[in-house]
């Protein structure tokens, strides 16, 4: 008998499933493209009055920034505008003439010589693209100049437009354009410009640019030290409430630098965390997220608190606070000798970073932690051994301070000025009687709770077996009753109404 041949096909069951293939990922869209899509949601926004794609395209601006050059933003000008536009002239003029090295751009500038559209783009587009060339121009120590020019350009078109649908865009502005005076080293003079814009904000009610110009006018009185005029600005400005958590976050940063150096730590810690809490991610921000925290670790010891030791083993953190751990590891062991060292050794960075003044004021701290130690370890203690312990200059120093120490109850004793020496008050067991009280106090609280919640959840032994029994009496003559009735043995006139 002759074999069959099999086909190829017959041998898979007919209801086999294919599997599903899939679908390749989407290609990363150039620079170029990214931004001519930009200005198509910014038109969106403008043409249907919502705000909310315009903030989309600015949520993206700090990557997009970082990826731009010459070439992709003379791509995006050539794609946006029709060829004989008068703005695309003008915002060519700030690009150097560039031709395009590889093949993509050559090809993105081929495809962007035929605009889609003759029309003019929005004027909101306009400052958008002004606002990358401002960035672009600030990534290079040779272009300050220019961008400063540029920056002073696009405040005074965006002032003449006075356009409430740029308002986002012009918060932005605002930042780039402290930013190019910053780096220009012209800081001073951009205020009474910030101070105008302000208050033309104020009357506008225009939030996202009055939060921006407070923080650029608070970063401008910090930098040169000028705390006075900062807290006043403070007590003179109402924040608006509807700012971002980055403007936020950056208010709330001025203002706790501001309290630490007024000596209001308390309110400075609270500030500095909520910086923190509203700060963008630690990979996001890094810089931020570390200068924060160099703040919020030197007011911590300056309220007499420790940072907790897992803060400085943090990714990012570790290395940054490099010099503040060694700082707290001399404040916490009390040595004066080994702050003054490691206060000498990272001066510069301290200096940079411009914690040295409140570094100094640790000194107190560290030398009353070294006092209370000495009064936990020795009953009498000379004030000549305590300048040698602590490394004070003078008896009368360490008279002056352990005075103090006593002052503020820091520790328990007296001076005895004849001899010369400190007798320190020693409890058993350290537990003096405002000690013995406070415990007591806390054990009579405890016991008494717990009292009232044992009455709270104590019942009436079988309480509910008498209901039971009660209700199973009730059936029972009931049942008896119903019996009698229907025997005849008894008639509804002896039983009542009721029944």
């Amino acid at each position: 008998m002759a074999d069959i041949e099999m086909k190829a096909g017959d041998d898979k069951p007919k209801d086999t499933k294919e599997e599903p293939k899939e679908e390749p990922k989407p290609e990363p869209l150039t620079p170029s493209e990214e931004i001519k899509a930009n200005a198509a949601q910014i038109e969106r926004a403008v043409s249907s009055l919502e705000p909310r794609f315009t903030h989309r395209v600015l949520r993206s601006l700090t990557a997009l920034r970082k990826r731009i050059d010459d070439s992709a933003l003379q791509t995006a000008i050539d794609g946006i505008y029709p060829k004989e536009s008068e703005t695309k002239k003008t915002l060519l003029t700030w690009l150097p003439e560039a031709p395009a090295t590889s093949a993509e751009a050559t090809m993105e500038v081929d495809s962007a010589s035929k605009p889609t559209s003759t029309a003019e783009p929005v004027p909101e587009v306009e400052i958008y693209l002004r606002l990358l060339i401002l960035y672009h121009l600030l990534s290079s120590n040779s272009t300050y100049d220019k961008a400063l020019q540029l920056a002073h350009q696009t405040v005074e078109k965006m002032q003449a437009l006075n356009r409430r649908s740029m308002d986002a865009i012009a918060a932005k502005v605002w930042f780039a354009v402290q930013r190019a005076y910053e780096l220009a080293g012209d800081l001073p003079d951009a205020r009474p410009l910030f101070l105008a814009a302000q208050r033309t904000a104020s009357l506008r009610h225009d939030d996202e640019a009055q939060a921006a110009l407070i923080n650029c006018l608070l970063r401008s009185y910090i930098q040169y030290n000028l705390y006075d005029q900062a807290d006043k600005l403070v007590s003179k400005t109402t924040f608006p409430a509807s700012a971002s958590n980055a403007q936020f976050a950056r208010y709330h940063y001025y203002l706790g630098r501001i309290k630490a150096v007024q000596l209001n730590y308390t309110d400075a810690h609270t500030n500095l965390e909520q910086a923190i809490r509203r700060a963008p991610p630690a990979r996001t921000a890094p810089g931020f997220y570390q200068v924060v925290h160099k703040y919020f670790v030197v007011v911590e010891l300056l309220m007499g608190d420790i940072p907790d030791r897992s803060l400085f083993r943090h990714q990012v953190l570790e290395k940054a606070l490099t010099a503040y751990f060694e700082i707290v590891k001399a404040v916490r062991t009390g040595s004066l000798a080994q702050f003054q060292s490691t206060l000498q050794k990272h001066a510069a960075q301290f200096e940079a970073d411009k914690t040295y003044s409140l570094i100094v004021r640790l000194r107190q701290n560290v030398i009353k932690t070294g006092i209370r130690r000495l009064s936990l370890s020795y009953s009498r203690i000379s004030l000549r051994d305590i300048c040698v312990k602590l490394n004070l200059d003078s008896e009368e120093d360490a008279e002056y301070i352990v005075g103090k120490a006593i002052r503020d109850g820091v520790i328990e004793g007296r001076i005895v000025h004849e001899k010369g020496w400190l007798e320190c008050s020693t409890q058993a067991n350290n537990d003096g009687p405002e000690v013995s009280e406070l415990f007591g106090r806390r054990i009579a609280f405890c016991l008494n709770l717990h009292n009232q919640s044992v009455k709270a959840m104590r019942y009436p032994l079988n309480a509910h077996r008498k209901e039971l029994a009660a209700a199973e009496g009730a059936r029972e003559r009931e049942k008896e009753l119903a019996k009698e009735i229907q025997e005849g043995d008894i008639d509804e006139d002896d039983i009542g109404g009721d029944f």
